[in-house]
């Protein structure tokens, strides 16, 4: 196993002064959320607008979990629309069910500014209540939605690798999306979550992410040939292997391995892995940024999958007809690898990265200006 430090250790680098919410005026500010990771990624920047004085409208489509993680976190919210049929048609009755429903809600508070990832409803509806629209995104290949939102957003932001042009006012940041809440000022990881498991201090286990590809952006992408081969391979290393599946997409054969943990602790039991695989970008990408090496499994790739390749070695993409073998291969390799210190390779990623709570702030504030 490599070395690794415990993560609630990892050192914070020194960064700007923190944003003050309650400097200016309050405002009225709207926030949607249309997946889990959209509630993690604001729900630091919602408590601190909320304790500077401003007001925040939650909106939500209730996509896997996200009704239990804004429960989960004590957001105040409403749910607009329901999860939507993996056609493109039936997303886009979804899609027009959402935006209809938040523009009577837009028209009733009179927001100040809107804000979402992807943010093809709030960019729209905001133009026509007269708000400020700023529409976060880290997904290039998300085709559709960008080219439905940025044309009438106020302001689009993405992280630097973000490879794709942004016409407009395009704001960017280095870092990622997940240290919106993965960035050590935010998260300390609670050692009690594998405990609970029955995992062993010492026991090596990796966590395997197996998405349900109902996404608008996941049409035509794949990933694991077999996941039953996946769990085999793994545990023939000695490691115990722990299924993160979104939806009901198990294979009976491994159904024994899926992991019972409330959402909103996954990322503790990310923090301690000592290897996560799996089809899903995002938790890819927390693995990385909380210091555990994440094997990608997607014909799809981003600019961010890919610097935390090139530039931190963190995670390594497999893509491509061989992408199963390889990532078997990859994986297998880094549970033997003993030298690389993963810790050290994360203090260097927060180092040159920013807490992006603070960024989100400071654009959310700016957005809701005259």
């Amino acid at each position: 196993m490599a070395t690794r430090t415990d993560p609630a250790s990892a050192a914070t680098p020194d960064g700007d002064a923190a944003v003050d919410p309650g400097a200016i005026e309050p405002m009225d500010v709207v926030v949607t959320m249309q997946h889990p990771a959209h509630v993690h990624f604001f729900k630091h920047a919602i408590r601190r607008l909320e304790d500077g004085g401003h007001t925040v409208h939650v909106f939500a489509r209730d996509k896997a979990v996200t009704a239990d993680l804004l429960e989960a976190y004590d957001i105040d919210h409403e749910l607009l629309a329901g999860a939507a049929p993996g056609s493109l048609p039936g997303l886009a009755r979804t899609q027009l069910t959402y935006e209809v429903r938040l523009l009577r809600r837009a028209l009733a508070i009179r927001p100040n500014v809107m804000a979402a990832i992807g943010g093809v409803a709030v960019s729209h509806v905001a133009a026509l209540v007269g708000a400020r629209s700023v529409v976060f995104t880290d997904t290039e290949h998300a085709d559709l939605i960008n080219r439905l939102a940025f044309p009438v957003a106020d302001r689009v932001v993405t992280p630097t690798c973000f490879h794709e042009s942004v016409d407009g006012d395009h704001r960017t940041y280095p870092g990622y999306h997940e240290l919106a809440y993965l960035h050590p000022d935010r998260f300390e990881p609670d050692p009690s979550v594998p405990r609970d498991l029955g995992l062993d201090p010492d026991e090596r286990f990796v966590v395997l992410r197996v998405i349900s590809w109902d996404a608008s952006h996941d049409v035509d992408a794949s990933g694991f040939d077999s996941v039953r081969e996946v769990v085999e391979r793994l545990e023939a290393t000695g490691a115990r292997v722990l299924v993160a599946a979104e939806g009901d997409d198990v294979p009976p054969a491994v159904a024994d391995r899926q992991v019972s943990v409330e959402p909103h602790r996954m990322h503790d039991l990310l923090a301690y892995a000592d290897l996560f695989v799996g089809e899903g970008a995002t938790m890819a990408a927390e693995s990385a940024v909380l210091g555990t090496p994440a094997v990608y499994v997607n014909t799809l790739r981003m600019g961010y999958t890919d610097e935390l390749e090139a530039r931190y070695g963190l995670l390594v993409n497999c893509q491509g007809a061989f992408r199963h073998q390889r990532a078997l291969e990859v994986a297998e390799r880094l549970l033997d690898d003993e030298a690389t210190d993963w810790a050290a390779r994360r203090e260097r990623l927060l180092t040159e990265s920013v807490d992006t709570t603070e960024t989100v702030l400071e654009v959310l504030l700016d957005g809701g200006r005259d």
